[in-house]
C-alpha cells in the first residue's frame, strides 16, 4: 500500500507510482482539462476522475482497468424544474465511496451545496432531499472557494455503519446523518467563526469547515482544519474542541488523519484571509502524536525560502500504514514522504496547480 498516488490538478490528471527508481509520474490523462478529484475505490478496483469543464459544465469519467482507458458516465445534476434558473452543480468538490457493505454506492459533494448519491457505480445520481431540504439551508453561505455558493468538501462514511454520515461544509457547518441520509442534524457545537459578529460567532451554520479527518480505526476521533482554526472530537463529531498548540497559524485547508493511531494527525498551517501563504515564506507540515497537546514542525526536504504553496483541501492524503504521506500545492509541487513526515522529496516541481492527492 501506499505506491500509487492520484493527482487532479488544473490541467490534467497524473498517476505516480513508486518503483525501484522512486516516484514517477507513470500515466497521465485528460491533459489540459480542469480537474477536481481522483478516487480509486477500493472495493472493486475503479478509478474516477471528477473534471470541471467552464462552458461544458462537470463530467465524471470511470476506468475500469487501472486507468489505461476511461469512459465518460453520468454526472451529479439536480432534477429539472419548472423554474427558470434553478440550482447547477458547479463543482465536484468532493467524492468517496459507500461502505464496504455497500458496493457501487458513491458519494458527491458539490458547490451549489448539493449532496448526491449513487447506487450504481455513477451510471446515475439521485440529489440527497433530506440534505438539501433542511430549512438551516437558507443560512448557508458561500466558503473560501465561491464567495456565492455553499460547497460540501468533506464527507465521510463511519466504517462501522454505513448509514452514519459526516459532512463538511464550507460554509454550512458540520452535518449527520444515522439513516443514510433521510435526516440530518448540525453538530457543530464547540467551532466559533471569529469572522462573524459577536452574537452570530457561535452560530452553528456560518462555520466555514474547510476539511475533516477521521481515524480509520477509532472512527469517534476526528480532525477539523476551520477557517479560523483546528478543533477534534472525540465523540464522533457531536461536539468540538479547540486545539491551541497548533503552530506556526491556525489557519489552513488540509488535514490528515493517522489511519490506526488516534492520537496522531497532520496539517500546513499558513497566513489566513488575503495572504493564504506559509508564514514567513517557510513550507511547514504540523504534526501530533499526543492527541494535540504538542505539535512538532516538519521541514525537512520543504523549501524554507520565498515558498508560497498553498495545499489546498484536498492536497493531503495519508496511506493505510500511517507512513507515506502526499502532499500537492497550487503552485504544482507535490512532494512524498516516506518516515510518517519526519522528511519529503520532491517528486515533481513543475505540475499545473494541484487540486486533489489521494493514494491507490
Amino acid at each position: 500500500m501506499g505506491k500509487r498516488i492520484l493527482v487532479a490538478t488544473r490541467k490534467g490528471f497524473f498517476d505516480v507510482r513508486r518503483g525501484r527508481g522512486g516516484w514517477r509520474i507513470a500515466r497521465t490523462a485528460f491533459l489540459g482539462d480542469i480537474l477536481s478529484q481522483a478516487m480509486y475505490d477500493r472495493r472493486d478496483g475503479t478509478l474516477y476522475v471528477a473534471q470541471s469543464l467552464g462552458h461544458f459544465g462537470v463530467k465524471l469519467q470511470r476506468s475500469n482497468d487501472g486507468g489505461r482507458t476511461w469512459a465518460e458516465i453520468a454526472a451529479p445534476a439536480f432534477p429539472k424544474t419548472a423554474k427558470k434558473h434553478g440550482p447547477s452543480v458547479d463543482y465536484l468538490f468532493s467524492l468517496e465511496t459507500g461502505g464496504a457493505d455497500e458496493p457501487g454506492v458513491l458519494w458527491c459533494g458539490t458547490v451549489s451545496g448539493g449532496l448526491f448519491r449513487s447506487a450504481d457505480r455513477g451510471d446515475s445520481w439521485a440529489l440527497n432531499t433530506g440534505l438539501w431540504n433542511v430549512p438551516a439551508r437558507k443560512e448557508w453561505n458561500g466558503g473560501g472557494f465561491n464567495v456565492d455558493k455553499p460547497g460540501i468538501d468533506t464527507i465521510l462514511v463511519d466504517p462501522r455503519d454505513s448509514k452514519r454520515i459526516v459532512v463538511g461544509i464550507s460554509t454550512g457547518g458540520v452535518w449527520q446523518t444515522a439513516d443514510g441520509g433521510k435526516s440530518w442534524r448540525n453538530s457543530s457545537r464547540g467551532l466559533y467563526a471569529e469572522y462573524m459578529p459577536p452574537a452570530k460567532r457561535e452560530d452553528p451554520n456560518a462555520q466555514d469547515v474547510h476539511r475533516i479527518a477521521r481515524c480509520a480505526a477509532a472512527p469517534d476521533v476526528l480532525w477539523l482544519q476551520h477557517h479560523n482554526g483546528v478543533f477534534r472530537s472525540t465523540d464522533g463529531g457531536e461536539t468540538w474542541a479547540e486545539v491551541t498548540t497548533i503552530k506556526p497559524a491556525k489557519f489552513g485547508f488540509a488535514v490528515a488523519a493517522h489511519p490506526t493511531d488516534p492520537a496522531t494527525a497532520w496539517f500546513v498551517p499558513g497566513v489566513k484571509d488575503e495572504c493564504r501563504i506559509p508564514v514567513g515564506g517557510k513550507l511547514v507540515v504540523a504534526r501530533t502524536r499526543d492527541a494535540a497537546r504538542s505539535f512538532k514542525l516538519l521541514t525537512k526536504g520543504l523549501p524554507q525560502r520565498h515558498a508560497y504553496d498553498l495545499v489546498l483541501r484536498h492536497g493531503l492524503d495519508v496511506n493505510a500504514s500511517g507512513t507515506v504521506l502526499a502532499m500537492g500545492s497550487s503552485t504544482g509541487h507535490l512532494w512524498v514522504s516516506e518516515s510518517g513526515g519526519d522528511d519529503w522529496t520532491l517528486v515533481g516541481a513543475n505540475l499545473p496547480p494541484i487540486a486533489s492527492v489521494r493514494f491507490a
